[in-house]
């Protein structure tokens, strides 16, 4: 019995009776495998590396200097502390070096910095920063800064010259190489200059209203790869005690937090990277590439696994002769599936894990840490995947080989599969679901896709089941002879097996679904991407503009060549108040409502909304008397539970002012654009000390900067045409990453359209076998292969546009939140696509049918 079942198995893999189904599943696998290993990977970076992202066990912030009473609390409860102070400034070379100017982040530091990982010093040779040795805890010494190469670069300096920080003189002793607290995100307006806490005073560059982030770093014992660390690694109990202390701390320290505004506290659970944010909508994107591959591979398995038993009938009938029992026959095809499954498993995990590595490297300046190796767990999901797949939906139809009569070997129209047993319907749906389940994690994605692709098959079916009744009743009626006979003969050929032909037209809708769907979602997705920094796109911010410089800071802007730009009033101010009630940040239950209340908003006053934001509710209309109205962000509207007609009380700088709440706008906060929570639709409000800010793309060789910062000394000019440049650039790798595993699907919905006529080949051989007989030629028949193929193409290719556009639009509104504009043309394209590739699919599955010796064919389908 074994040996009969290995010899099969081996048999029909040499013979490639079961090579698409190997191919499907290892396909299918090979895309679950590659997104969920590199996922695994990013995971397990992220969990190490949270501590040293935050700079500690956990982190004290707000924007004014922390209480003494929660540097007290941790250091009686043994716990080590350090302190900075963030904010940014202009920093200047000397006239001897040019004079040149620069915004940078300075950072204050104190204490044994950072509290976890470590600060990385480099060598600055030939315009490059080479890494070196880890820098000592503490920070610089007094009278020195370290600096990042964007300022040895933008001042022309070097180490060892001078820099100048407000009223103070700086050396410059070290160039920064990696800094462990900074943050992953790939948009950094400036670059980093570390000085001493105690050097901060000497600046003058803290001012009562000065925006500064204050923190204060709380972490336990040091650990390996901390600056402290000194080799001893501590102790599990060391260890346990210190995690007790400082979830002990957290916890009070919470609670001194909220008697303070502005001061809250983060833990590893709260500091999450930026980068993770930045590839959501791309990691979006690879699941329902990776599910659609899954699903198109689960059409193939059932398609091949069907056309399989077909093949086997007689097979099965004369072995019931010869004495093989239901049992044992049932056992040999379930072993000789689950081998298939597994080997094609393995062979796509191994596909998978090598193509892993492209994601890593297309991805390299995204994710700029040494990743960790994955986990076990992504690569016993695929598997577990691919065997579900396979046993769910190829087993089903093998099983009912076992019920195979003996009397067939007499009477052939015996023992024929059922088209759609309980079996077949409870294996795929439980293998769907099971499917879902492991690969999906986003239950939106998954219900749309799922729900998707279920209605598409049965409107699909449902309309090829008209269409095929349709051309029936057309071809009873004396006008149909007036069509060419090959054209006749086509349509005869496809409406003589009803069943068959929506079957096959169904599963080449699914194939090409699948193929418009994620064409479709790939550029709206990439175009949405491309939009977000444009060519033209904004490269200077200039903030603080006072209310009298307006008129000639426009005249310069003019004179340096710039004809447009965005100029808004801007108006600190903290919310107080909804609906008469004050607010609080304890209101609250989500991390984010809670930081927006806490913090100060940037309000600012327009007659129009900005052409960049698109008002989606209510009305912006600009009111003379700039009495009472409010157009708020949606986001924030969400967030905080806003509606229009909600009124809204800020404090201005000391003065409460409300207004009711009369539009929502959509913002798109990666347009690199001015924009603003919220605005007032009124031409001027007097009552509200504002400055101004401008956005603007300096031209190619101007010396504008030096002029604004020369004619307007109290501005801060942000040049962030750097940032822009790596935005694009990793953009650029998140969209080649994109594709890169698009291919996955698009190689599978190509492999649902060679299954579906692979599938056919028997039938369609018996058929032309007896028009060859009856005296058609070779060219006759080949010809209307070609019509018969190309009219199930347009049927299948422009149903399955149509469907793409309706799950795409789901999708694009739903899950992705981009813009959906599908082209007009779509289903027009989609049938003539359609028709193209299922005529060189047919012309590959179905290649040589045409020169089998007609009795041949004839006997074996007798």
């Amino acid at each position: 019995m074994k040996s009969w079942v290995w010899q099969q198995i081996w048999r029909d893999l040499r013979s490639g009776t079961l090579r698409w189904l190997l191919l499907a599943v290892a396909l299918a696998v090979a895309a679950l495998a590659s997104v969920g290993l590199f996922a695994d990977r990013i995971e397990r970076g992220l969990h190490r590396d949270a501590a040293q992202l935050i700079g500690g066990d956990a982190v004290v912030l707000g924007d004014q200097p922390v209480p003494d009473a929660l540097v007290e609390l941790a250091k009686a409860q043994g716990l080590r502390t350090a302190r900075t102070a963030v904010f940014p400034s202009m920093a200047r070379a000397t006239d001897e070096q040019g004079g040149e100017t620069r915004l940078v982040a300075v950072k204050a530091v104190d204490g044994p910095y950072p509290l976890r990982g470590r600060l990385t010093l480099g060598r600055w040779t030939g315009g490059v920063v080479e890494p070196g040795d880890a820098a000592p805890a503490g920070g610089p010494a007094r009278g020195t800064v370290w600096v990042e190469a964007g300022v040895l670069q933008g001042l022309g300096l070097k180490v060892g010259d001078a820099l100048l920080l407000g009223d103070a003189s700086f050396r410059i002793a070290a160039v920064i190489a990696a800094e462990p607290d900074r943050g992953s995100g790939f948009v950094s307006f400036s670059p980093r200059v570390m000085l001493p806490w105690a050097d901060l005073p000497s600046t003058g560059l803290i001012q009562p209203a000065s925006r500064v982030t204050w923190r204060l770093q709380v972490a336990g014992v040091a650990r390996a790869g901390d600056a402290a660390y000194d080799g001893v690694a501590p102790r599990s109990q060391e260890r346990a005690t210190s995690d007790a202390t400082m979830a002990r701390f957290t916890a009070q320290a919470r609670e001194e937090a909220n008697k303070t505004r502005g001061v809250r506290v983060e833990t590893l659970d709260d500091g999450r990277p930026e980068m993770r944010s930045t590839i959501d909508r791309a990691g979006l994107f690879l699941r329902l590439v990776a599910l659609l591959a899954a699903l198109m591979a689960a059409v193939v398995v059932a398609m091949v696994s069907r056309d399989f038993a077909m093949r086997r009938l007689d097979d099965c009938a004369l072995l019931r002769v010869l004495g093989v029992s239901q049992r044992d026959m049932m056992k040999a095809y379930a072993l000789e599936l689950l081998v298939v499954g597994l080997l094609a498993s393995l062979l796509g995990l191994a596909v998978g894990g090598a193509f892993h590595q492209v994601f890593v490297w297309l991805l390299s300046d995204l994710v700029k840490v040494e990743l960790p190796p994955p986990g076990l767990w992504p690569a016993l999901l695929a598997l577990g995947v691919g065997l579900a797949l396979t046993m769910g939906f190829g087993l089903p139809p093998l099983l009912q080989l076992a019920q195979v009569p003996a009397l067939r070997v007499l009477r052939r129209e015996l023992g024929t599969p059922k088209a759609a047993s309980v079996g077949v319907m409870v294996g795929g749906v439980l293998a769907m679901v099971v499917l879902l389940a492991l690969v999906v994690r986003d239950a939106l994605m998954a219900s749309i896709a799922l729900g998707g692709v279920l209605a598409a098959v049965l409107v699909l079916s449902l309309v090829a089941g008209l269409v095929l009744w349709a051309l029936r009743r057309w071809l009873e009626r004396p006008s149909a002879a007036n069509l060419p006979v090959v054209w006749r003969q086509a349509i005869r050929s496809l409406v003589a097996q009803p069943a068959a032909t929506i079957t096959q037209v169904s599963a080449l809708s699914l194939g090409l679904l699948a193929v418009f769907l994620l064409i479709l979602i790939r550029t709206d997705l990439i175009a949405s991407w491309r939009n977000a920094t444009p060519p033209d796109a904004p490269n200077r911010f200039v903030i603080n503009i006072q209310p009298d410089q307006t008129e000639a800071f426009r005249q310069t802007l003019r004179q340096g060549g710039v004809e447009r730009f965005d100029w808004y009033p801007m108006v600190r101010a903290r919310l107080v108040g909804i609906n008469g009630k004050g607010v609080r940040p304890e209101d609250y239950t989500e991390d984010r409502a809670r930081r927006l209340v806490d913090r100060e908003f940037n309000l600012s006053y327009a007659t129009q909304a900005p052409g960049h934001n698109e008002v989606v509710a209510g009305t912006f209309r600009s009111t003379p008397t700039g009495a009472g109205e409010m157009s708020v962000e949606e986001g924030i509207a969400k967030t905080l539970g806003l509606k229009l007609g909600d009124r809204l009380l800020f404090d201005v700088g000391g003065q409460q002012s409300e207004s009711r709440i009369t539009s929502l706008r959509k913002v798109d906060w990666g347009s690199m654009r001015v924009n603003f929570f919220v605005m007032a639709p009124v031409a001027d409000m007097p009552e509200w000390p504002a400055t101004f800010i401008s956005a603007f793309r300096v031209p190619e060789g101007s010396a504008l900067d030096r002029a604004l910062v020369n004619q307007f000394p109290n501005v801060t000019v942000v040049d962030v045409t750097m940032s822009i440049g790596q935005v694009q650039r990793v953009l650029d790798q998140v969209i080649r990453a994109v594709e890169f595993l698009f291919l996955f699907t698009l190689t599978a919905g190509v492999l649902v359209l060679l299954a579906g006529l692979w599938s056919s080949r028997e039938r369609r051989a018996g058929d032309w076998a007896v028009m060859r007989a009856l005296g058609a030629s070779r060219e006759h028949l080949a010809r209307v292969q070609r019509v018969e193929l190309a009219s199930q193409g347009l049927l299948a290719g422009g149903m399955a546009s149509l469907a793409a556009l309706a799950i795409g639009g789901a999708l694009a509104f739903k899950v992705f939140d981009f813009p959906w504009a599908p082209p007009w043309w779509g289903p027009l394209g989609g049938a003539a696509v359609g028709a193209l590739l299922v005529m060189l699919a047919g012309w590959w599955s179905l290649r040589g049918l045409l020169n089998r010796p007609v009795l041949a064919t004839l006997r074996r389908a007798d």
